[in-house]
Parts: structure tokens; sequence; C-alpha cells
């Protein structure tokens, strides 16, 4: 994670968006299964849009228990609001590489008979009609654990591509996209928990501040309810203890992704960062019923209790652009959620107009 909290070299060239040679690899894509399809190409949308503006983000919980139990319920929703691009996370997938090997975080592990079928489910599941038209770009770990994705429309190639198991960066002209699955803040103050969640958002704090040469998409499970009105219950949220532990500090209590602590850096990152919720700068009251991208279990203390953690945030430069952001699940009973505990998450941004386009290249 640290090599991509690094400045971001600004990029002077205004040629058409390629794959960087030095921080790409070819994507992992449909051709890969077994019967290869042929590509399918959108002359009409390729001649009109220069860039995406339909985004979706959803934490799957487990990428491979979604396609073998939720694909046509989930390939359906994708055909119906048709995303340029689409950010995985919880992709649960190991990298490629051997044991004790160095690992590759952007292609599907495959040295053994368990990873080779499930590599060719996933490959399978991708050859289809609805995702033939994406490139998708890994970002996993060297085991079965975190794991990111972006699907891209393959008529909008990004000029860069940085995975980092927990992080993955796409940049295009005019925009960079960063997809992340946010560490869980966890109940006690130790370097599993607090103290790593402390350091993950000063280090992607630093990031965002030092690539403010480029608007900035930041989408994914943040892990995070910036304010009351983003949970359902926030006096059960706020109390919540795990095997009755209080931690020291009282800005720490309460269920990870809720704490005071969490919330006020979420806060400066998103002042600091000139960025905006794009949810809430939409909606504005508080939606019991389509409110909230993750519910708890509909069997036990956490029926009813929901969260909103997972984000479309978007530069300050970008805001006039924002047309929707939606949740698509509702329901105690989860609909919507496609078998994971999180719903998928809409963004769609205004297209350039002819006008804006002619002032940006004169």
């Amino acid at each position: 994670m640290k090599r991509f909290f690094q400045p971001v070299q600004k990029d002077v060239s205004f040629k058409k968006p390629t794959l960087s040679s030095s921080s790409s690899s070819s994507p992992s894509s449909a051709n890969d299964a077994e019967t290869k399809a042929p590509p399918v190409e959108d002359d009409d949308e390729k001649t009109q849009k220069k860039e995406p503006t339909k985004f979706l983000t959803w934490n799957a919980n487990s990428f491979l228990l979604r396609v073998k139990n939720n694909w046509p319920e989930f390939t359906k929703f994708i055909d119906s609001i048709d995303p340029d691009v689409i950010a995985i996370q919880e992709v649960r997938m190991p990298a490629a590489g051997a044991k004790g090997a160095s690992k590759n975080p952007r292609e599907l592990k495959d040295d053994n008979n368990s990873s080779r079928e499930e590599k060719l489910i996933i490959t399978r599941a991708l050859s289809g009609p609805t995702f033939r038209k994406y490139d998708v770009w890994w970002s996993l770990s060297d085991s079965k654990y975190a794991g990111t994705a972006l699907f891209i429309k393959k008529c909008f190639p990004p000029k860069k591509h940085e995975p980092d198991g927990r992080v993955i960066i796409a940049e295009f002209e005019s925009f960079r996209i960063m997809n992340t699955y946010v560490p869980n803040n966890g109940w006690k103050d130790e370097e599993t928990s607090f103290q790593r969640r402390r350091k993950w958002d000063k280090r992607i704090k630093e990031f965002i501040l030092r690539s403010m040469d480029k608007p900035l998409i930041w989408c994914g499970d943040l892990n995070v309810s910036h304010e009351e009105i983003d949970v359902s219950h926030p006096d059960f949220f706020q109390s919540a203890k795990l095997n009755g532990y209080i931690p020291p500090n009282k800005e720490d209590c309460g269920q990870p992704g809720f704490t005071l602590s969490e919330r006020k850096r979420f806060g400066s990152i998103l002042k600091e960062g000139s960025l905006i919720d794009a949810y809430r700068f939409l909606h504005k009251d508080k939606d019991m019923e389509r409110g909230f991208s993750w519910s708890g279990h509909p069997i036990g203390k956490y029926r009813g209790k929901r969260m909103r953690i997972d984000y479309h945030l978007v530069s300050e430069k970008l805001k006039d652009k924002i047309v929707k952001c939606e949740m698509h699940g509702h329901g105690i009973e989860l609909e919507g959620f496609y078998g994971s505990d999180h719903c998928p998450v809409s963004l769609e941004l205004a297209e350039p107009s002819l006008d804006a386009e002619k002032l940006n290249t004169n």
C-alpha cells in the first residue's frame, strides 16, 4: 500500500489514453475463459463519451460466492444500469504466485487444482455478453483476504493502473478513480485494529493531499458512517461493545465504523481533501428504507440495524456534475444485496458539454 501513497507525477501528455507500460499489465478478461467469445464494441458509446460517467461500487463479500450463487440476478442488475466502471471490494481470491514466492496482485492464482477451478468459474462468468465489454483489473492479496477490482468498459482504457490489495487506482484524461476496501477499525487499541486504522487514515489523507493536481473519484467500502444520519440506530451503535470491553479513550468507544475518532478523521479527510460525499450532497434527509449500504443479518441483535459505509466521494471540482447517487438495496431482508451484506451504490456524472470541451482545448 505504501508505494501508492506517494506523490503522483503530473502527466503532461494529452494523447488518447493508453496503458502505461511501467505501471500496467494486460488486464484479465473473458478471453481467459475456456470458450473464447468475440469482443463487444459499442461504437455509438465510443463516439459519444470520451470518459466514464456512470460508476458502481459494491462490497461483494466474496466475489466467487456471488458468481456461484447470485450471478443471474446481479447480471440482470448490471444490464439495467449499464455502468462504465464497476468497483468491487472483498474479492477474497488469492493473487497468483506459488507458496513462498512473490505474488502478482494483478492475476488470479492458478497454480493448483483448486485455484484453477476457481479461476475458470470466474472467467466463464465474465465471458457472458454483459461483462464481455469490460476489462477487469485485479488488485489481490496473497491469501483469500480483502482484494479489490475495477471493471472498466473497453472503450475507456485508463492511462495508468496501480493496484495494491486494498487499493486500486486508475487514471483517465481528466480524473482519477480510487477504489478502496478500508480496514475495519476493530474494537481494541492494538496493532491489528485501532492503530492500523489510524495509520491507514493518515496515509490515505496524505496521498489525497499530494494528488490534487487532478480531480478524484474515491469509491468503495470506506468502513465509516460519517454522521448520525448515516446509521439507522445511533444510540445502539454508539453504545456497542465487544465482550464488555471499553476503550480507555471515549472517542474510540462504540461500533467499528461509528466511533467518534473515526468519524472525525473522515471529516478531516473530506474537508482538507476538498471532497464531496455525492450521496449526501443529493439526499439531505434520513431514509430508513433506502439510505444505508450495509445491513445487519436478518437474524440476531443486528436485525434491522443499518449503516452507510459505502461511498462515492468526488472532488469539489466535480460537484456540479453530480446527477445521481443511489443505494440499490433496501429492507431488513436485504433486497438488492445479491447475497452480500452490502448493496451496490451507483453514481452518475453529467457528460461534458461541447462548449466546455472547446474551452478546455483552447
